[in-house]
């Protein structure tokens, strides 16, 4: 380490030592209620499974409005982690009433705790009870910015509100503080004035629809409410932050951050900034470009907020479960030392990037002290911000050494603000907290002060307690989640296919590419392909773009009757041969098709979005599906393949599996390569020879699948491609005696044709035919009275109208307990209003088309029949939409009757009917009330009622508290019961085994009473 390095780093450690010495370390007075909370935070601290279970009775107890479901909730949570519990806290469980004067007391108790517990992380619940706040700092000498809580904007109304709320705020607080006396301390830079009101944004607060995949439409909506927040500020002499918030939001949010600010009216405000998080690792190349920004573009300062990050669980869990890249260190002394290299960028730039450290952590404040130091950058250049109701003893230390110190400000109504509340008291309590080690635990002032940067030259994993990350060196556990699971053995040789991340420019690029090279291929004809040979033209279905039906995309060929007894033929001469080749060479197949898939996958995506109007994620996603199929069943397959030895002494006995015969794959329309191409694939491993019939709406697809097969080497007559009418060439294939099986995905009503044509055993066959069939469902998401209704009402939108409610799974009913019914109803029917109707090519698109006129008018007839038997609470505009292409107006009926159509049958289309229970049993035996058992869902917080949900709804995939639709290979293999399916779930380690036919061979052994030994003898 270079002298250099050193004499700063000593530096920094005098400074340390100093703010050390400087701290007040008396506890509060004994028995205050400044006392009570420290030793309740105490026990927390200590206990783990304690601190989980108060902290989430702490989120739910806002939506508790009756004493006994305060009383039962907080029994619940309890005894969920009762054997990990204190023996004095399983007692007082069991003396926990539920009803009468204690139970109400009870309630009470917990209700104003939890408030008291609020007030001392959220200033105030309105302007007035703000200002005062503010007032109160500033006797104190300390600065403020405020943090306006709420509920997750996911309505325009919202959106429109919050607008309302900061200019609300701007007003009041300038009114009043901007008459206050000056306090230089505070009010002053080595510059002059600075702004004494400082408020942050949140910018995704702004927008329902705030998307990375849209960054112009969400830069476009976001600045249409921002301006004016901007111009009221810069009016009346204000500060406006940004705050950041996940990753996937950080781009937009600094596009739209230089985008507003060099507009001519803010282009020479030097009064904004922006908050930037140390825990990420790109955050160093942000920095350099707004540096660059900042000079040469707008040639006016800004101010960066550096923090370490306040979302590192959320980061590290996306990250994991969709298989990315994890965007943020995954260690403690990283964040620090990237926090103190940023520091020291910021320092040496502070013309430009004005810096505010946001921090607790006492190394982190000396480095950035002792590096301005050896920069000579004034101490009134760079400021200090900590977090409201938080580590008083450093505020007060850092002032005494003449900083300012900033005071970030929550305020807001308690039940929106409880989120932020729960946040700040996990931080508080968490093991990596540099509050608990210093104050709590009394870590040794020295240990504290070490250079991060020393576990890197020291090749130590992590000399101290893996960080939280929060906000301000606050956080979570979780580094040591993610470092167990990574130590963990993979429990199979399979992983799902990431999904594709448009919050990254990059990708966003290649999608608008693809779909510009694909519209260059419009007009083709696709050939039916019999022996890997393409066949004479002759009928032909023209496909058209359902977002634009005037559009052309090209035109399939109509596979004739005889063609089809052809197709069914020339698998049937493969059949021998493709049986007996090698495993390895079936499995090879699979995986060189999902190469293929990768190498086409934009491609591929477009040809979707165009063919059957899916937006872009969900296409993408349609992809990543099949890639799926294609892994998943080649690991499958090489498991199925080796036979199994059951051998006794003069005995081999061999258990294996072989294929069936000829099968006739036929697919929907609406996941148009997942589906068929699974289906396609189970089939083709596990040895059979496959039709592959198409959905008539979907056949370009299903010929770029054909093209794909090819490219990976399928042999001919192993798969033919037949696209065709399915009244045509449906029966004869369905009804030919050489076709062993038949995979359908579709209707309840033609896969019940399917099934009773194909039980009959015409002449010359000589086996019964096998059907697999999975045939829709009407699925429920019932909505408890406790649930979180951010996240209910989102996810019933998305489980509804995701694809324009095209979908199997796609949550039809909204089973709603009458306590929470009209306010679900409200922001539900708001949420509705909010979606971007589009055409599916534009990246902004909430909701498409449907597929063609065919299902328009059928949903219509729904949509009028349902006016007839229930209340119309929305129907959306469509305005000139509806002549463009083949768009349904997103519908919400209310009170609806369970017994009325639009709640019993299969609509397929974006119509949603609300349902009223009178208490979760009458939720389930409503939700349990139709013909299908596909997919279900369940909004609660409530242990009890996830438990009794779990048990008694029955439905084949079930979700607890996030939307019922988006079933992943492996993870949720996909299928119902009932009326929703003949077969086992696809994507699941059952589903090849409809493929195959067991068989058993046993060799005798012995001659003239002799053996060779075996492993069993011995």
């Amino acid at each position: 380490m270079s002298s250099t390095v050193t004499s700063l780093d000593e530096r920094t450690k005098e400074y340390g030592r100093e703010i050390f010495a400087r701290l007040n370390r008396q506890g509060p007075v004994l028995f205050t209620r400044a006392w009570v909370e420290d030793k309740l935070m105490g026990l927390g601290m200590h206990d783990p499974a304690l601190k989980v279970q108060l902290f989430r009775f702490v989120d739910t107890l806002p939506y508790l409005k009756e004493p006994k479901e305060v009383a039962r909730h907080l029994r619940e949570y309890l005894n969920e982690a009762k054997d990990e519990l204190p023996w004095w806290v399983r007692l007082g469980t069991k003396l926990i009433p539920d009803r009468g004067i204690l139970g109400q007391g009870l309630a009470f108790a917990s209700q104003k705790g939890a408030e008291q517990m609020a007030r001392k992380f959220i200033a105030g619940s309105n302007v007035q009870e703000a200002v005062a706040a503010v007032h109160q700092m500033r006797t104190r000498r300390l600065a403020f910015t405020i943090d306006l809580l709420g509920e997750a904007t996911i309505t325009e109304v919202e959106a429109d509100h919050v607008q309302k709320q900061y200019l609300d705020l701007l007003a009041g607080l300038t009114r009043e503080v901007n008459d206050w006396p000056e306090e230089p301390t505070i009010d002053r830079d080595d510059r002059g004035p600075i702004p004494r009101v400082n408020v942050s944004v949140k910018l995704s607060a702004l927008f329902s629809q705030f998307d990375p995949i849209d960054p112009a439409g969400t830069s476009r909506a976001v600045c249409r409410r921002l301006r004016p927040i901007l111009s009221l500020a810069k009016q009346t002499g204000a500060f406006v932050n940004f705050d950041m918030e996940q990753h996937s939001f950080k781009d937009v949010t600094l596009q739209i951050f230089r985008d507003i600010l060099t507009e001519p009216e803010f282009r020479d405000w030097p009064h904004v900034g922006i908050a930037i998080q140390a825990y990420l690792t790109d955050t160093e190349a942000d920095l350099h470009a707004l540096l660059a920004w900042a000079r040469d573009v707008r040639k006016c300062p800004v101010w960066i907020r550096l923090v370490k990050g306040a979302y590192w669980d959320y980061e590290t869990v996306v990250a994991a479960q969709n298989h990315w890249p994890v965007p943020v260190f995954t260690k403690k002394w990283q964040s620090d030392a990237n926090f103190e290299k940023l520091t020291e960028f910021l320092l040496a730039n502070v013309e430009w990037l004005v810096p505010a450290f946001g921090s607790h952590n006492i190394r982190s404040i000396s480095h950035a002290l002792a590096v301005a130091e050896k920069l000579g950058v004034p101490p009134r250049r760079y400021e200090f911000q900590m977090l409201y109701g938080m580590a008083d003893p450093i505020k007060e230390a850092i002032q005494s050494l003449g900083h300012r110190v900033r005071i970030y400000t929550p305020y807001g109504q308690l039940l929106p603000g409880m989120a932020y509340l729960v946040r700040r008291l996990l931080e508080n309590s968490s093991n990596d907290s540099f509050l608990r080690q210093g104050f709590a635990e009394g870590l040794a002032e020295e240990l504290l002060l070490t250079n991060p940067a020393s576990n890197a030259e020291r090749g130590t994993r992590n000399a101290e307690p893996k960080d939280t990350n929060g906000t301000h060196d606050m956080g979570s556990a979780g580094h040591a989640v993610v470092e167990a699971h990574g130590s963990q053995a993979p429990r199979s040789a399979f992983k799902n296919e990431p999904l594709t991340d448009f919050s990254v420019a990059a990708s966003r690029t290649a999608m608008s590419a693809a779909l510009d090279q694909v519209r260059k291929e419009l007009g083709r004809t696709y050939p039916i392909v019999i022996d890997n040979k393409p066949q004479p033209v002759g009928a032909v279905l023209a496909r058209e773009n359902p977002s634009r039906k005037s559009e052309v995309l090209g035109k399939v060929g109509m596979a004739t009757v005889d063609q089809a007894n052809r197709a069914v033929a020339s698998c049937l001469a493969a059949f021998d041969g493709w049986r007996d080749t090698p495993l390895a060479e079936r499995t090879g197949l699979l995986r060189r098709l999902a190469e293929q898939f990768r190498k086409r996958r934009f491609e591929l995506s477009a040809w979707i979005v165009l063919e059957t109007g899916k937006p872009w994620r969900e296409s993408d996603a349609d992809v990543a599906e099949a890639i799926d199929f294609c892994e998943y069943y080649a690991v499958e397959m090489e498991k199925l393949g080796a036979p199994q030895a059951r051998d006794v002494p003069g005995e081999d006995n061999r258990y294996f599996y072989e294929p069936r015969g000829v099968a006739v794959v036929i697919a929907p329309w609406n996941f148009p390569l997942a589906i068929l191409a699974g289906m396609a694939t189970a089939a083709l491993v596990a040895g059979n020879t496959v039709v592959l019939k198409p959905a008539e709406q979907s056949g370009i697809i299903g010929a770029k699948l054909m093209e794909c097969l090819q490219a990976a080497g399928a042999p001919p007559g192993v798969v033919n491609f037949l696209p065709g009418d399915g009244d045509v060439i449906g029966p004869p294939l369905v009804q030919h005696p050489d076709v062993a099986l038949i995979a359908f995905t579709g209707s309840l009503k033609v896969a019940l044709l399917i099934n009773e044509q194909a039980s009959k055993t015409p002449g010359g066959q000589n086996f019964v035919k096998k059907v697999i069939a999975e045939m829709g469902g009407k699925n429920a998401v019932i909505v408890d009275s406790d649930a979180d209704l951010d996240e209910a009402v989102k996810g019933v939108v998305d489980s509804a109208f995701g694809y324009g409610g095209q979908k199997c799974s796609a949550g039809s009913r909204a089973i709603v307990l009458d306590g929470i019914y009209d306010q679900f109803l409200n922001r539900l029917v708001e949420a509705t209003k909010s979606l971007a109707v589009k055409a599916a090519d534009d990246p902004g698109c909430s909701l498409g088309p449907v597929i063609d006129a065919e299902a328009r008018d059928r949903i219509l007839k729904f949509i009028e029949a349902g006016k007839r038997e229930s209340r119309l609470a929305h129907q959306t505009d469509l305005g000139a939409l509806a002549e463009q292409g083949y768009f349904v107006p997103p519908t919400i009926f209310a009170d609806v009757p369970e017994t009325a159509g639009v709640a019993q049958e299969e609509i397929f289309g974006p119509v949603l009917s609300v349902l009223r229970a009178r208490d979760l049993d009458d939720a389930l035996r409503i939700a349990n009330g139709t013909k299908y058992a596909l997919t279900g869902g369940c909004y609660s917080r409530s242990p009890s009622h996830l438990e009794k949900v779990k048990r008694k709804f029955r439905v084949g995939n079930l979700y607890i508290n996030r939307k019922c639709t988006g079933a992943l290979v492996d993870r949720q293999p996909f299928g119902g019961f009932k009326l929703s399916g003949i077969g086992s779930k696809a994507g699941g380690p059952d589903y090849l085994l409809q493929f195959v036919l067991p068989r058993t061979i046993t060799e005798n052994q012995m001659r003239r009473g002799f053996a060779p030994e075996t492993a069993a003898g011995e």
